[in-house]
């Protein structure tokens, strides 16, 4: 199977088309080019015997052996398009609407044979969120949540439901990706004042009394459950739209583990702030997690949800896997400037580092060695095209679109899982290609009006960490009534602006009432001695800062605060972020050890500690 090559489907403004993956790159010619504009989306079967796609008129499949076109199916309205897990089965959605004639709509999911397009049966799936229903791997069961009633029906009968359990409050559900017997996770949203849960059961035994796992959580606008590929333990991503604390933009997550052996857990993460991936290595016995306030941390987690290793803190986001799991690609894009990194998994060494700025899109090849990067529309507009990379970094191949055509989406042909073995790693790049592109400039940008002015502008880094807790301990000498609005983290914001010029407007008019203090003095005595003022003089802008009575003058930092006091305090907050992540695993149920007992009784002790530190 050394020789197969996958390929690469490239859909856009002027319609779909098919190129050769590396060494060729050149265009498929026995599959005819559909150049509808109205190409709503294509899609391989898991494995990559059919490449089927919305072209606005009907659903084409088209066999990848020969690359004709074997069934088209009328259907002016599909949306979204879905291949069962051996794609014996392709299903369609379109939006749900009523008429006056037809007051209660009519089904809009649809499932079809997929080698002959032939109709099979019709479900109606208002909302657009979950809308294909969940497979056994086999393809033996089929699901489907309907209200709060879960539909089990044996395939290829869709006619008679032989399981249907009513699960009260359910938001949504999920198969393990494994074969009988296989186990069902549904998120259950927790009634006022009491917790959210994942509970895990065992088909056909859904007793709804007696589940095969449960973890409860609080705060869960969301849920994603990732499973990994062996089915034997599942990941829950809990997330809230807003963070009540207003600590990050993102909202505020937790994640938690269950196993199929009953077992939860608490992933504690070292370090605070949002999580923003979270991805299962092919092998199952490793997940990798992003998270944390920039830069972020990344981390290698075990099944026992212990960290393995730390890929240290750097501005990413992005999580990707090979489909061997011997590489693992961290990246930052999105609002971050596009680095890429890949890594020897069992190794922990970094293979290589490379820009790829403008990434909207980026998938790994099939073969686990070239990974494909792409820009598109609508997200960007400008600059459209996609790139195949080498994982040693070196740029194989690229191919632009011109500022009148629009690039929307690019797709690997998919195959077997053991089609192709694991690629062997070297650190050394293999010959690339120079981008015709150009990088952007990394200089800050600077406003017209300041151009030719001597003017400095401080790009966020690490150190702004330091400057949030400086931030705090300001905050905690405001006089009463003032307030202070940054966010954690900030630099200058405007709170901090308008502070600093009242405090040099109060000490200008307390200069200006020394001075007059002072010429009042030399005309006034009391008893016949002259009346001297008591008042300290204003300390001039390069004035040391006085120590306090009895100790020796600490350093300061840029925003005159203690650097000791700094560290004091960053210990004593990750103290009390790693006792709140207890306490919420003994509010779940979870057994602690004696030690972390211990550690929770410690919380007002390292609270008042903290009060007296920002105060110093």
């Amino acid at each position: 199977m050394a020789s197969v090559v996958p390929t690469v489907a490239v859909r856009g403004s002027t319609g779909i088309s098919i190129n050769h993956g590396p060494p060729s790159y050149e265009l498929v010619s026995a599959f005819h080019k559909d150049e509808s504009k109205s190409c709503k989306a294509m899609l391989f079967s898991p494995l990559g015997e059919y490449f089927a796609w919305l072209n606005g008129k009907e659903i084409q499949i088209a066999s990848t052996s020969t690359w004709k076109v074997i069934a088209k199916i009328d259907r002016p309205k599909a949306f979204q398009i879905e291949f069962s897990p051996k794609g014996t089965y392709i299903l369609s959605w379109e939006q749900f609407s009523v008429s006056d004639a037809n007051p209660q709509g009519s089904p809009n999911l649809n499932i079809y044979k997929a080698a002959t397009g032939e109709f099979v049966k019709a479900f109606m799936q208002k909302k657009n969120s979950n809308w294909a229903p969940h497979w056994t791997p086999d393809e033996s069961i089929c699901a489907r949540l309907v209200n709060s009633e879960l539909q089990f029906y044996k395939v290829p009968d869709f006619e008679s439901i032989v399981t249907k359990v009513t699960v009260p409050n359910i938001h949504s559900f999920s198969l393990s990706p494994e074969n009988d017997p296989f186990h069902v996770l549904c998120y259950v949203v927790g009634k006022a004042g009491q917790p959210s849960a994942g509970r895990l059961f065992q088909y056909p035994n859904i007793d709804l009394n007696a589940p095969l796992a449960n973890k409860s959580f609080f705060q869960a606008d969301k849920v994603d459950m990732l499973w990994n590929k062996k089915g034997s333990g599942v990941l829950l991503l809990v997330s809230t739209d807003v963070d009540k604390t207003n600590a990050s933009y993102y909202g505020k997550q937790s994640l938690h583990f269950i196993s199929t052996k009953g077992e939860t857990a608490l992933v504690v993460l070292g370090k605070e702030g949002p999580i923003y991936e979270v991805e299962w290595s092919p092998s199952s016995v490793e997940f990798c997690v992003i998270y944390g306030f920039m830069p972020a941390k990344a981390t290698l987690y075990n099944l026992k949800c212990e960290p393995v290793f730390e890929f240290g803190q750097a501005p990413r986001n992005t999580i990707h896997f090979n489909p061997q799991g011997n590489i693992l690609l961290l990246g930052g894009f999105g609002n971050l400037n596009g680095n890429v990194e890949t890594w020897d998994v069992r190794q922990r060494k970094l293979i290589a580092k490379l820009d790829a700025p403008d990434t909207t899109l980026l998938h790994w090849s099939p073969n686990g060695e070239h990974f494909m990067t792409a820009t598109t529309a609508p997200r960007l507009r400008t600059g459209n095209g996609f790139k195949i990379w080498h994982y040693s970094g070196a740029l194989l191949y690229e191919r632009p679109w011109n500022k009148q055509e629009e690039l929307w989406e690019v797709l690997w042909q998919r195959f077997s899982p053991t089609t192709f073995r694991p690629p062997t790693i070297s650190y050394k790049p293999v010959e690339g290609i120079q981008s015709s592109q150009p990088l952007p400039s990394k200089q800050a940008y600077v406003p017209p009006s300041q151009r030719g002015r001597d003017v400095t502008f401080r790009l966020r880094d690490e150190n702004d960490e330091i400057t949030g807790i400086s931030n705090d301990i300001n905050k905690s000498k405001l006089p009463p009534g003032l307030s202070q609005t940054s966010a954690p983290g900030s630099g200058q914001t405007k709170a901090s602006i308008k502070l600093k010029k009242k405090r040099e407007a109060k000490k200008a008019a307390k200069q200006q009432a020394e001075n007059n203090s002072d010429s009042q003095n030399k005309d006034s005595t009391t008893n016949g001695n002259v009346e001297h003022s008591t008042s300290k003089p204003a300390s001039g802008a390069g004035a040391p800062r006085e120590p306090r009575t009895g100790a020796t003058a600490p350093s300061f930092n840029r925003d005159g605060v203690d650097p000791e006091v700094l560290k004091k305090i960053k210990k004593v907050r990750a103290s009390l972020n790693q006792i709140q992540k207890l306490k919420e695993a003994k509010a779940a149920g979870k057994q602690l050890e004696v030690n972390q007992m211990n550690k929770i009784d410690k919380e007002g002790e390292l609270t008042k500690e903290l009060n007296s530190l920002l105060v110093l």
